[in-house]
């Protein structure tokens, strides 16, 4: 019998449909840890993260406020409230007064836009419990009903997703003064109320919301088998609105940090001092004491451009994604100070973004040349990034194999440069006289090297 092209077309439509379907998570780490990462996380390298809650209206010290001033007791905060507010005043008392009246969700979704940052990232619900959205698990200790009286995690999506940015959002497992986890706690985490109650129900219906990525933290002072972590992602992966396309993180319990989940966290501002052999993130924050807003932050406490970048440059060398966190105001606004930098950071990838997106690490992440040098890599083609200025014209690069075909070009600029071989492997490139830029920060393009 004579198989027709139709037929064959049919038939393999079919067995990649079959495999497709075939593909099921069970829940357990072994089963999940084998999950491919979307392929679009590793190629946007770039995000924005967005701390904003009820913590943004006292604006002090840090977003981690109601637990230093009553958890810790902290003396620094106990004396900010003992000053600026009455006797009695409570941590919820705050929450009317974050109105976000200024905010505008296109406004701000074109500021992220213009940093060249490929996914923002929002806290749907911060430590403190209060939720960026109507939650039904969270009655009155939300945006909607409380503060703003607007799903700030829906208008701020739709403006994002507008942008053809991809959307995550920040979830806090635990919840500082939640009294149905503190009896959690109290029982040794032997009983489960507030996972079955709270914790995994708003999960859930988050992910209704179809977030490209969930960021999990707040999980650290129980087993992932408390929070029902791959019981969740086992749903999360086979049978969620976003299954295909969602990342996570490895923030599910006690002991899964840099082990268990998507790709790795490992820690707040996880710096390795080697290339990894897994997918991770750093994540960082333009002000380098707090994630949230803090109106007695100082300009000596923030990141300068060329920090960000060379930041930035390491961790894509590395194999890793970048993201850059600002607080908004408790108004809604992106402090001018933290638009400067996202613009800058935006103006710069104008130019050298081809170095950063879509890259891989190559055989040499790094050297010592005449400046130090990081190196990403697409195919045959190398990017050397220096983030300091040689300040001369002969430039030499140890770890590229040159042929007769290499072509090397700065960024910004069309035109060849000239070269010249080193007798094993290496180059010595003429530079030109390099443009301004605020980044302090330039690329190398070698075409055709090993």
């Amino acid at each position: 019998m004579q198989v027709t092209r139709g037929q064959i077309s049919l038939f393999l439509c079919l067995l990649s449909c079959a495999s497709s379907l075939g593909t099921r998570y069970t829940p357990d780490w072994a089963s999940l840890d084998a999950r491919p990462i979307p392929e679009w996380y590793d190629e946007v390298k770039f995000g924005i993260f967005v701390h904003w809650g009820v913590f943004s209206v006292p604006a002090f010290g840090s977003e981690w406020f109601w637990w230093y001033w009553k958890g810790a007791q902290n003396p620094n905060y106990i004396q900010f409230m003992t000053k600026n507010y009455p006797p009695g005043f409570s941590y919820t008392d705050f929450a009317p007064e974050f109105h976000a009246q200024f905010f505008d969700p296109d406004e701000m979704a074109d500021i992220f836009e213009a940093s060249g940052a490929k996914y923002v990232v929002l806290t749907n619900k911060h430590h403190e419990g209060f939720t960026n959205w109507g939650s039904p698990y969270s009655w009155n200790w939300n945006s909607v009903d409380n503060g703003p009286h607007r799903d700030l995690v829906a208008d701020l999506g739709a403006a994002i997703r507008k942008r053809s940015l991809h959307y995550g959002l920040y979830n806090s497992l635990y919840e500082w003064f939640n009294p149905i986890y503190l009896s959690d706690k109290q029982s040794g985490f032997k009983t489960r109320d507030y996972v079955e109650k709270k914790a995994m129900p708003e999960l859930y219906e988050l992910s209704d919301l179809s977030p490209d990525l969930i960021w999990s933290d707040g999980d650290w002072e129980a087993p992932d088998t408390y929070w029902n972590s791959t019981g969740f992602l086992a749903w999360l992966y086979n049978d969620s609105p976003v299954k295909d396309v969602v990342v996570t993180n490895d923030r599910w319990g006690l002991g899964c940090y840099c082990k268990h989940g998507g790709y790795y966290n490992c820690a707040d501002k996880f710096t390795p001092g080697k290339l990894p052999d897994h997918k991770w993130e750093k994540c960082q924050s333009v002000d380098t004491i707090s994630w949230g807003y803090r109106r007695n932050m100082k300009l000596s406490e923030l990141m300068d451009l060329p920090s960000i970048i060379k930041d930035m440059v390491y961790v894509v060398a590395l194999g890793g994604n970048y993201l850059l966190n600002v607080g908004p105001t408790s108004d809604g606004m992106i402090a001018p100070v933290f638009e400067e930098r996202l613009r800058g950071i935006g103006a710069w990838l104008k130019v050298n973004g081809e170095a950063i997106y879509a890259t891989k690490p190559w055989r040499v992440q790094a050297e010592n040349a005449t400046v130090p040098v990081w190196y990403t890599s697409k195919s045959s083609t190398v990017y050397a990034i220096f983030t300091s200025n040689p300040m001369q014209n002969s430039f030499t690069l140890s770890a590229p194999k040159t042929s007769n075909s290499t072509v090397v070009t700065l960024l910004g600029s069309p035109e060849p440069l000239k070269w010249a071989p080193l007798h094993s492997s290496g180059l010595i490139v003429l530079l030109p006289d390099l443009p301004f830029t605020p980044a302090d920060a330039w690329t190398l393009k070698l075409d055709e090297v090993a």
